[in-house]
């Protein structure tokens, strides 16, 4: 898979890591491919309501079935303790189905006799979905024969669960250790496209972080310090920041215990810090209540911060405008109550007509985009979640960094 990077500039990950080998590379022809993929998909009685993760994977399993592999495939569904017939991967199966070419078998389990047998009856150009391996405790307790008997079912491993990868668990980490292991063409977009924004960032490099929390996002605020031409700060998070420098906030959540780090943090990067100028505020976090748009630097005691106004929005969007890169991570409000998406939505429409290289990272950030009608108007929407913010904090995620290198 070609690396598709701005200004032809070199192939290096952060912490000198090179780009890892891809499975499209092997000859997989009639071998037991081992596939750990991502259907950790939303449900609601028994049924898939968001298929995104599931779409995402058809590519890598059509083309190992073209290519004439015996594809195996792995996930985990939720957190169970034990077998949980509600976290069943079952309905996933059938999804597969209908965009496979034909029916996916089903194994009930993901070792022991069962799922050796259902692995010996699977022909070339065939997929088979185990049922959700963290039904075994030992799956998070990356168990070395766990992890074993998983890899018995393959002759070649291939990772294409970028969001998973920054978990030591035996699907993800503890089967490459039996058996040669590759990214899929999933991973390596994850990876090419995070590679793009902070490794070899074309400049201006800006950073637009929204969200509730400072506590959260201090590693990655501190990755951002060396990398960054600015820093833009939206939602509840900003409170936090104008609390720091000694404005009144009203009743707005504010971290109390952060403002010290946001102080430090506001320190480091100077004017390379842009915060709201205004803020939209309600007195209670629910639709249909009367709004008040107040100076970031004097919300009114019984006033709730909920959004950005319309001249930080501005302000924001001349801030970006010339931008070489932008990476966006959080909403800037309450955007799920109506009320308080617009300034969600004017940053990101900035955003998405920037002409520069976007990433969107974070799943409140996909989620805001998707509610708000911005979708497919950014380079990359990261799928990664907790991934993405470890890569993002400059962190070695376990399941890239055992992959073959290419």
């Amino acid at each position: 898979m070609g690396l598709q990077l701005p200004d032809g500039r070199s192939d290096q990950l952060h912490g000198g890591a090179t780009l890892k080998a891809s499975i499209l590379s092997v000859d997989v022809a009639g071998k037991k491919v081992l596939v750990r993929e991502d259907f950790n998909v939303p449900m609601a009685n028994g049924a898939i309501t968001d298929t995104t993760r599931i779409m995402g994977a058809i590519p890598t399993l059509r083309d190992l079935m073209h290519r004439g592999a015996r594809t195996i495939v792995m996930s985990h569904l939720g957190r169970p303790t034990g077998a949980d017939p509600a976290l069943s991967l079952r309905p996933i199966a059938r999804e597969l189905s209908t965009h496979l070419w034909g029916e996916v078998p089903f194994a009930s389990e993901c070792v022991g006799p069962m799922a050796e047998s259902a692995v010996g009856r699977l022909q070339p150009g065939k997929v088979l979905l185990l049922e959700n391996v963290r039904f075994h405790p030992e799956e998070e307790n990356n168990d070395p024969e766990f992890a074993r008997q998983l890899a018995s079912h393959g002759e070649i491993y291939c990772n294409d669960a970028f969001a998973v990868s920054h978990r030591a668990h035996a699907s993800v980490v503890g089967v490459a250790n039996y058996l040669p292991a590759y990214a899929g063409p999933l991973m390596l977009a994850e990876l090419e496209a995070l590679h793009a924004v902070i490794d070899i960032p074309k400049r201006p490099l800006f950073a637009v972080i929204g969200g509730a929390k400072v506590s959260t996002k201090i590693n990655l605020f501190n990755n951002l310090i060396k990398k960054v031409d600015a820093l833009l700060i939206g939602g509840a998070m900003a409170n936090t920041f104008l609390r720091a420098q000694g404005f009144p906030t009203g009743r707005s959540l504010v971290e109390e215990e952060s403002v010290e780090a946001a102080n430090e943090i506001w320190k480091i990067f100077g004017n390379r810090l842009v915060l709201p100028v205004d803020l939209v505020c309600a007195q209670q976090v629910q639709p249909g209540q009367e709004l008040r748009l107040f100076p970031a630097n004097a919300v009114e005691p019984g006033w709730i911060a909920l959004d950005i106004g319309p001249q930080s929005v501005a302000l924001f969007a001349e801030r970006l405008r010339g931008a070489g890169t932008i990476v966006w991570n959080g909403p800037m409000g309450v955007f799920e109550i109506p009320e308080f998406g617009p300034g969600t939505r004017g940053v990101g429409e900035a955003i998405a007509s920037s002409g520069a290289y976007t990433l969107v990272g974070g799943g409140d950030t996909a989620a805001a985009i998707d509610a708000l009608g911005l979708t497919g108007r950014f380079s990359w929407v990261s799928t990664g979640g907790g991934a993405t913010l470890e890569y993002l904090e400059g962190r070695e995620l376990p399941g890239v960094a055992i992959l073959k290198e290419a």
